[in-house]
């Protein structure tokens, strides 16, 4: 995991103070205070990207509705197919709490 270069207690605290967020209201709160808008707008749009590549949307469509470039499409087909299905992991319940 290339995450693991960062593991520590730098990063446990981080991890450890999303994981007290209740609702999506304070999510909205914390990650205003802790993230600038392009970071925030980068991760949701992965997120999005992720989502419509499992749904087998191509590139184009992806471009088109996500505005993301085709370098961020990529990285995130490589971490769907290569990574550590976190991804995956996330999009399964997320799928789950829908139904």
């Amino acid at each position: 995991m290339q995450i693991d270069k960062l593991r520590g207690e730098q990063l446990d605290q981080l991890f450890d103070a999303i994981l007290t967020l209740k609702d999506r209201e304070e999510c909205y709160r914390f990650f205003d205070d802790i993230a600038t808008m392009s970071e925030i707008q980068s991760l949701a749009q992965r997120i999005q990207v992720a989502k419509m590549l499992k749904e087998g949307h191509t590139y184009h469509a992806i471009v088109e509705e996500s505005s993301a470039s085709t370098t961020t499409i990529s990285r995130v087909k490589r971490c769907l197919t290569y990574g550590n299905d976190g991804y995956q992991m996330v999009l399964e319940r997320l799928e789950n709490e829908e139904e």
